[in-house]
């Protein structure tokens, strides 16, 4: 395996994890401190290497070109199909909300700096869903050049970011402890969603044609990458705004404007808001290509849906409903996205293991993940708290974040 692919694949998996989750991190971490937060993003992201790891390990019963939907139903059956169909369809739908709510909001900052157009928040929500829904709907390829100048340019927005916060950090700030129980376990659904990116692993098998100790390794260092860059994210934002004016604060604007604020620079304000905007833009297009791929796809059969314009309607206007009516739902929106994710990168992956470690007579044969059957219980019970924290935050019981 060449040793291009191998870096290739790596950067694949850290690009495909480092998008617009990043920005919610402070906000779901404001009220649990720096020290806790980053205890809680070694979990959560050993939670999912290892569960990517998992993956590597079905990939080997299987021809390198099979997806997600293709594994579950050779080892679960169709049912298992239809659960994977359900949970990337909740999945892409939930995340595509969320870069609706958090773009929009920041769409509309930009015109009325930029332009002096002042829109409601709803018609910023709706503009910026058309314009990603056109690119979409032209095509992948157009998708693909956009997305390289975004990327490009996302990457040097983020390197200035870091580069002109880090003077302006107060140890103090990174020393403040969790101001409640319930705030620890309420960040858990958006730290775990920000880790997110076993979607991309089949591909990453088949463009690495299947090479198990390839494909270890670019999970491994893929996946860390994020976790390093997090890190550094964590120590600038939340060492320079201290913990009680962060959670006071709603929404990325309020969160942008107040670094500006802290660091007594208006210019540094305006390009943390550029790379929020590029973080948005970024994940928005990859998400939601997916998600109109995914729909035309389940679609094939039927000659009215398979129609651009029908395929267009059915990927935005459901994400964008949900923006229109929860114009601040970007953190809530990406804890929805966690129960989906949680199907997908824990429970399908644990239970498609267990049955083909009991069914495989040449299983000692084969790549297999250390830990054992009690590994596999630990991050099931970590899925299960994910979920149960999700539907406890949406029943009231544990404090809304961001």
């Amino acid at each position: 395996m060449s040793q291009s692919k191998l870096l290739g694949s790596t950067l694949i998996i850290a690009g495909t994890t480092i998008g617009a989750g990043m920005l919610a991190l402070p906000l779901a971490s404001a009220g649990i401190g720096f020290s806790v937060s980053l205890m809680m993003m070694v979990i959560l992201w050993a939670v999912m290497a290892f569960t990517a790891l998992l993956m590597v390990e079905l990939h080997q019963y299987a021809a390198s070109d099979a997806t997600l939907h293709t594994l579950s139903e050779q080892i679960l059956g169709t049912k298992g199909r239809w659960i994977a169909s359900f949970a990337m369809c909740f999945l892409f739908y939930a995340l595509c909300a969320a870069y609706i709510a958090g773009g929009g909001a920041q769409f509309a900052v930009r015109l009325e700096q930029w332009f002096d157009w002042q829109l409601t928040p709803q018609a910023a929500n709706t503009l910026f869903t058309l314009i990603v829904a056109t690119v979409v709907a032209v095509g992948t390829a157009t998708v693909d050049k956009v997305n390289r100048v975004l990327f490009t340019l996302k990457l040097l927005a983020m390197a200035l970011v870091l580069f002109f916060l880090a003077p302006n950090v107060t140890g103090q700030y990174l020393l403040n402890m969790p101001l409640g129980q319930g705030l620890v376990v309420a960040a858990l659904p958006v730290i775990f969603t920000s880790f997110g990116f076993h979607g991309s692993i089949p591909a990453i098998v088949r463009y690495l044609e299947g090479d198990t100790p390839a494909l270890k390794k670019a999970v491994v260092i893929g996946s860390a990458i994020p976790l390093v860059i997090y890190l550094f994210w964590q120590i600038v934002t939340l060492g320079v705004v201290s913990q009680q004016t962060l959670i006071t604060q709603t929404g990325l604007g309020a969160l942008i404007a107040q670094l500006g604020v802290a660091t007594q620079t208006n210019g540094l304000a305006q390009l943390v808001g550029i790379f929020a905007d590029l973080a948005l833009i970024t994940s928005f297009l990859g998400v939601s290509l997916g998600l109109f791929e995914f729909v035309g796809d389940s679609a094939k059969q039927t000659r009215v849906l398979n129609r651009v314009p029908v395929v267009t309607f059915i990927t935005f206007v459901p994400p964008l409903l949900f923006a229109l009516y929860f114009p601040q739902g970007f953190i809530l929106a990406l804890g929805y996205a966690a129960i989906a994710l949680a199907i997908l990168a824990i429970f399908l992956p644990v239970a498609m293991v267990i049955r083909v470690r009991r069914d495989d007579e040449r299983v000692d044969e084969r790549y297999r993940v250390a830990g054992g059957h009690a590994s596999l219980v630990i991050v099931s019970m970590m899925g299960m708290a994910i979920v149960v924290t999700q539907l406890m935050i949406s029943g009231g019981l544990l404090p809304a974040l961001g």
